[in-house]
């Protein structure tokens, strides 16, 4: 399997790993396969370097943008990835905790919960290993 690298990949892949940290990052390129390691390629250049690094938002303002439209879509997976993404970008708990009222009052209560369970067992998970 080819994993040619381009300038767009690498550019991504630094910035992915700025805001998920390296252990998420290398997990996901790890378990990459000749199946889904053009997935990794599409994500790494399209999001993490064509997305990402466009100058018109900081890395705060995506972080929130994310977790709002990730929350609507019910991806308990990145949700929690994103979480700590936004932790990274500078957002505080506090700044979260008004994020998930948010999303509860326009994307549905149901998700607003769920979004809380999951920004809790987040922060679980960082204060045991602190």
């Amino acid at each position: 399997m080819s994993r040619d690298r381009s300038e767009a990949f690498e550019r991504g892949l630094a910035t992915r790993r700025e805001v998920l940290g390296d252990a998420y990052v290398d997990k996901a390129l790890d378990g990459a396969d000749d199946f889904n390691w053009p997935m990794q390629q599409l994500t790494t250049e399209y999001c993490w370097d064509h997305i990402w690094n466009r100058p018109g938002l900081d890395r705060r303002s995506r972080s929130i943008l994310n977790l709002g439209m990730i929350a609507a879509l019910n991806r308990g997976h990145e949700f929690k990835a994103h979480i700590r993404g936004a932790l990274a970008n500078g957002l505080t708990r506090e700044e979260i905790q008004e994020i998930l009222l948010q999303i509860a009052v326009y994307v549905g209560v149901p998700a607003g919960v769920d979004s809380f369970r999951l920004a809790r067992e987040v922060f679980a998970e960082i204060d045991a290993a602190a």
